[in-house]
């Protein structure tokens, strides 16, 4: 088939061994606070920077227009690496993960979309982004979606992958939130193995991470379907067809932003970036082609 053919012949960037053991990133690096990022477009650059009070694990790769990644909860970058190594034969793509998540150690506040956000601008501020295409997923496309609404001028388009507006969008209660940070098919929680590998909290720590973030599902956000009308910026918005978010709701989203696209990929559910990457990497840069150098705000 097509799609196994591009993406076995595309040319990936990637580094042989973990970041995590590189030594530039010891404690008396300069990527440490204070310090700054590698900046060499035929690698992935790697290193911490000071957001919101917490140390947060970067990535940068690849060279072209800037394209922001936002991973999931209970993920870490691990989980968007195909989409990652995909875009970058052809975008330069940037990445960091959220307190609690892969290799950035844990806060002892509350999560909250609205911090995500702030510490999502603090981020672009920080590598020099005035603006950049947004691809968000779960969690991610909830703070792509707000960043749309209220800072226009610093989404060039955005890609919402698996994002909901409020609680009710699970298809159940409890049942849909546990999927959420699961595999839906039978074998290692892929997820949990990440954590456990790459969080300077320990592997221990991990279910303090979930009770956050169960709590966070199920008080919100809280997103008016008739606000999704001010967004500007173009807009794909990308679901499973047994995904945990009600594919009507995918559906709600899309028809109230105005030129809104809608991909519902089939035979997948909330983990469909794990379960197609191919397919997934193909459609958001097929999307991101359509809109090569879109102004912010569309």
């Amino acid at each position: 088939m097509l799609v196994t053919w591009l993406w076995e012949h595309m040319s990936y960037l990637r580094i042989d061994s973990s970041l995590r053991d590189d030594p530039s990133l010891r404690d008396d690096s300069p990527l440490r606070p204070g310090g700054s990022l590698r900046n060499d477009s035929s690698l992935r650059a790697g290193g911490f920077l000071r957001i919101g009070g917490v140390d947060l694990y970067s990535e940068i790769a690849g060279d072209g227009d800037p394209v922001l990644l936002l991973h999931g909860g209970f993920c870490s970058l691990e989980s968007l690496r195909a989409q990652s190594d995909a875009l970058a034969t052809d975008h330069r793509v940037h990445a960091f993960e959220r307190p609690g998540h892969g290799r950035s150690a844990d806060i002892t506040e509350e999560y909250g979309y609205a911090r995500m956000v702030a510490d999502t601008l603090t981020y672009l501020d920080a590598v020099g982004l005035e603006s950049a295409h947004v691809v968000g997923y779960s969690d991610g496309a909830i703070i792509g979606l707000l960043l749309a609404l209220d800072h226009p001028a610093r989404v060039r388009s955005l890609t919402m992958i698996s994002g909901n507006l409020d609680p009710s969008a699970f298809t159940d209660a409890a049942g849909a939130l546990g999927e959420l940070t699961t595999t839906a098919e039978p074998g290692p929680d892929m997820e949990r193995l990440h954590y456990e590998r790459l969080s300077p909290d320990g592997p221990e720590h991990a279910d303090r991470v979930l009770e956050k973030l169960f709590r966070l599902w199920n008080t919100e956000p809280h997103i008016d379907p008739q606000e999704l009308a001010r967004i500007t910026a173009p807009v794909l918005v990308m679901s499973g067809d047994r995904d945990t978010i009600r594919p009507g709701h995918s559906l709600l989203i899309a028809r109230s932003i105005p030129g809104a696209q809608l991909c519902v990929v089939p035979g997948t559910s909330h983990n469909l970036v794990a379960e197609r990457p191919a397919l997934i990497s193909m459609i958001i840069r097929d999307f991101l082609a359509a809109h090569h150098s879109a102004p912010a705000g569309g």
